[in-house]
């Protein structure tokens, strides 16, 4: 019940901010009209681009950091949004909207020994509702048509940068491949949820902290294009699967099937007693060693190119009578 008001509340909420802030504001001028380069506005806007995974899984060639720096770029994936925004007025903004993007990780890709030899792999699509805040350093101007030299008047300033944050919730669904399918992870238990003494299963469905800073470029009275970059900071570690130790995967055999065991424990078998395996030089994956780190929660990000379209007002008309 929880999640589902969750997710109404993101979706609902810049609509009726936006009819109640429009219901209440008015922008006058010294004159007593209505400034209508200041008044509120309405937009939607439109992006796609890329997205990429912060987490367990992959990442350079080190032992795991937290953010940028342990980025794997070949991981790189599409990502689009549908959004809706209401300009208070040119310094504040409200908006809302759908991001869809795909994620994906791979051990094989680096050459740190732990990771590369722990073979894990996944990919997910996540389904994003958020609501964020928008404040602008810039302002639009409107001014000139034309860029003419040493003409009289008010020059168009038209780039707009701005930084935003807020809240939003995802659905995530983790899946890697087996003979050749692709089966979903979080059901299999693959770290023993649910399983005596193992964790408890985790939820497909979590909570974000969306924030990023971006650019514009009005190309017209209602267009215009930019990029934006934003990064999701999540409370959840199973975006990829992986988070805590290695359960017993006898125990997952026999409980959870081959399939689950098989998944579980995929390692290469061959990191050495130099830096750490038995004294045959095979892999410690047995239960309890570590597997991930839940010390660090997973995050994702993407970079997109945006359009947005400017809707038009509707001025009110009394009637006389």
């Amino acid at each position: 019940m929880q999640k589902k008001l969750l997710l109404f509340l993101i979706l609902a909420l810049p609509i009726a901010a936006s009819a109640q802030y429009g219901n209440k504001i008015k922008h006058r001028g010294d004159n007593g009209f209505v400034n209508r380069k200041n008044r509120p506005q309405k937009q939607i806007t439109f992006a796609i681009g890329a997205s990429n995974f912060l987490g367990e899984l992959g990442g350079a060639n080190q032992i795991g950091t937290f953010f940028v720096k342990d980025l794997e770029f070949s991981t790189t994936k599409p990502s689009a949004a549908l959004g809706y925004r209401y300009k208070f007025n040119q310094l504040f903004a409200l908006s809302g909207g759908f991001h869809y993007l795909a994620v994906k990780g791979n051990d094989n890709l680096t050459t740190e020994p732990f990771r590369q030899n722990r073979n894990l792999s996944f990919k997910s699509n996540i389904f994003e509702l958020s609501i964020q805040g928008e404040i602008y350093f810039t302002k639009e101007q409107q001014g000139h048509l034309y860029r003419i030299k040493n003409a009289k008047g008010r020059k168009s300033y038209k780039l707009q940068v701005y930084a935003f944050g807020g809240i939003g919730g995802f659905y995530f669904n983790p899946k890697a491949q087996y003979h050749g399918k692709w089966v979903a992870l979080q059901p299999l238990g693959t770290e023993g949820q649910g399983l005596p003494d193992g964790p408890k299963k985790y939820s497909r469905v979590s909570i974000c902290i969306p924030y990023g800073l971006g650019v514009s470029e009005a190309i017209g009275k209602e267009w215009s294009i930019g990029i934006e970059f934003g990064i999701r900071k999540t409370f959840t570690d199973y975006i990829d699967d992986v988070s805590g130790n290695y359960y017993d995967n006898n125990v997952i055999r026999q409980q959870n099937g081959a399939m689950a065991a098989d998944l579980a424990d995929p390692s290469l078998a061959h990191y050495p007693a130099s830096l750490g395996g038995d004294a045959t030089g095979l892999n410690q994956t047995v239960a309890g060693q570590q597997r991930g780190d839940p010390t660090h929660k997973d995050a994702y990000m993407f970079t997109n190119i945006t359009v947005t379209y400017k809707l038009k007002s509707r001025r009110s008309v009394k009637s006389k009578f």
